[in-house]
């Protein structure tokens, strides 16, 4: 699966979200998710399996848990395809940070 067909779906994108902040249980995953989006066990567990697939998490053995952590390799690979299109908004972005300043300032140009 193309990463973009993983990040394309909001519940893998949340499931990410929660993995970027810490290792989680994938019970702890699917209370919050099945939470949010209304989705049984099932679902979440399906998602995980994408991700896992996908190599963009991992899963490991604690006891009778299952840790989830995020595997940052395959996201490194979607910033680098981004890369190419940054030039498109870093300006728009200095612009914005010029504007942000001069409001702080309290200047407007003339």
């Amino acid at each position: 699966m193309h990463a973009f067909d993983v990040l394309g779906d909001p519940v893998r994108r949340r499931i990410l979200e929660l993995l970027a902040e810490r290792e989680h249980a994938s019970g702890e995953v699917v209370e919050v998710v099945g939470r949010e989006f209304g989705i049984t066990q099932a679902a979440v567990s399906q998602h995980l399996k994408v991700l896992r697939e996908s190599g963009f998490a991992t899963v490991r053995p604690a006891g009778a848990r299952r840790l989830y952590a995020i595997d940052p390799a395959p996201l490194a690979e979607v910033d680098a395809w981004l890369d190419r299109f940054r030039a498109f908004w870093t300006h728009r972005f200095d612009a914005l940070a010029t504007e942000i300043a001069r409001g702080k300032r309290g200047t407007t140009p003339r």
